[in-house]
């Protein structure tokens, strides 16, 4: 069956959430975007991982639900066009910051067991090394490849996915403390890393200009710091339920009937489907780390500019945070448009918070576009269904033709976009 699954959240304990960020939440806003698999997040806690043990009960294969006393408390704040069965996934993520190299390491990586025994285990070895009760992302004096060891070592089913692997300042690949290949961070038990979080600010037909890639699964998730943005980048499978068929798809890049490889630069329609289906994106521009820039200076650079200017701000001279893009292009070993074997399809969305705030000039959290998003999910089901299935006739019908014009402008890509840079997020207009 097809499931949705946002592999990337925290609780309220990580620092800059919000304090919405319960489980009962999680549960509610799964349901309302269409989600149906969630990561716990943040299960070093041991504040949040009390809460984990208490509110949640084992359901299929490695997989968690809400206890029904819980259910029964966000049951009526769910309209019934959204209503779904939503698991949980054990799941958090470690801040590392290490030398090696003779150069600082800052590596965020998101790790994943099937039983809580095995993150009670991870938590015990954890706290010997840092503060644990600090942040629910606790930040550790230490290195990737050994966190990874760590976790291999409680579970051989546990995984590591290295997160948004482009981010400047805390990622595997970016450019201010990161490294220029995942072999070069994860050293002898690179083999383990199967799978690669892009971030909001790349999208996947970035990450296949780098042929280093190709042998593993690009995934999208939301880093969610509030519950209403659960779902604002996620991954589509095809797979039951199940801790095991999670994995086993991530792991595999090719169908095992699909016969000789497709040409490089193939239609994606040629590439058979897998248990792996695809990701939901932002447009990449909308990202905060998209392109090169100075923000005191409210300067956006392109890479080229950043040439141009050896790398400083035009207006103050100081060294500019060079982007995801510009890291990419650094890195490519591929022209932008080829299509690697087993690439798979991804829809770039915009939230729809954010269409109707353009349509009726009003701010994504005033009570007026609250009401209507929730009186349009009331009648059409939850967020990613409407922004990627629902016809545009019924969107017309149901709501209004304006609006069914906005959402068909973005299903083809006719938006404009004003790329984010050096932590300013950028924005996307579909009625400009």
């Amino acid at each position: 069956m097809r499931i949705i699954a946002d592999l990337h959240l925290h609780s309220y304990l990580s620092r800059a959430t919000s304090k919405k960020l319960i489980l009962e939440n999680i549960y509610r806003w799964a349901q309302l975007k269409g989600v149906q698999i969630a990561a716990t997040g943040d299960f070093t806690h041991p504040e949040w991982f009390s809460q984990i043990k208490d509110q949640l009960e084992p359901a299929e294969d490695g997989l968690f639900r809400l206890k029904e006393s819980y259910c029964q408390t966000m049951d009526a704040h769910v309209p019934a066009s959204c209503r779904n069965e939503v698991r949980f996934i054990l799941s958090t993520e470690i801040s590392s910051i290490y030398k090696q190299g003779n150069k600082v390491r800052r590596v965020h990586n998101l790790i994943f067991v099937p039983e809580i025994d095995d993150a009670a285990n991870i938590r015990k070895i954890l706290e010997k090394i840092g503060n644990l009760k600090a942040d629910g992302r606790p930040i550790l004096g230490l290195s990737a490849r050994n966190l990874l060891e760590i976790i291999l070592s409680v579970n051989s089913k546990a995984f590591l996915i290295p997160a948004h692997i482009w981010t400047p300042w805390f990622s595997v690949l970016g450019s201010k403390s990161g490294f220029d290949s995942i072999e070069e961070c994860f050293q002898d038990l690179s083999s383990h890393i199967f799978a690669l979080e892009t971030g909001l600010s790349s999208d996947p037909q970035m990450n296949w200009r780098l042929s280093m890639l190709d042998r593993f699964s690009l995934v999208s998730n939301s880093d969610a710091h509030s519950p209403e943005k659960i779902g604002r980048e996620a991954t589509i499978f095809n797979i039951d339920f199940s801790y095991d068929a999670l994995v086993n798809a991530l792991q595999t890049k090719a169908h095992p009937a699909e016969g000789a490889p497709p040409a490089e630069g193939a239609p994606l329609a040629e590439v058979a489907p897998l248990a792996l289906e695809g990701t939901i994106e932002f447009f990449p521009e909308e990202g905060k780390y998209h392109m090169d820039g100075h923000r005191k200076c409210q300067m956006m650079l392109t890479p080229k500019s950043t040439r141009e200017n050896h790398g400083l701000c035009p207006v103050c001279h100081k060294p500019v945070t060079i982007g995801v893009m510009n890291r990419v292009e650094s890195l490519a070993d591929r022209q932008d448009g080829v299509l690697p074997h087993g690439a798979k399809p991804y829809h770039s969305l915009i939230p729809l918070v954010e269409i109707l705030s353009e349509i009726y000039d009003c701010g994504v959290n005033s009570q007026k576009i609250q009401k209507i998003y929730h009186d349009i999910l009331t009648s059409l089901g939850p967020e990613l269904k409407i922004l990627m299935d629902v016809s545009l006739e019924d969107i017309s019908c149901k709501h209004s033709p304006l609006l069914a014009e906005a959402i068909s402008r973005m299903r083809y890509g006719r938006v404009h976009l004003d790329a984010g840079y050096d932590g300013e997020f950028g924005t996307a207009k579909v009625l400009l």
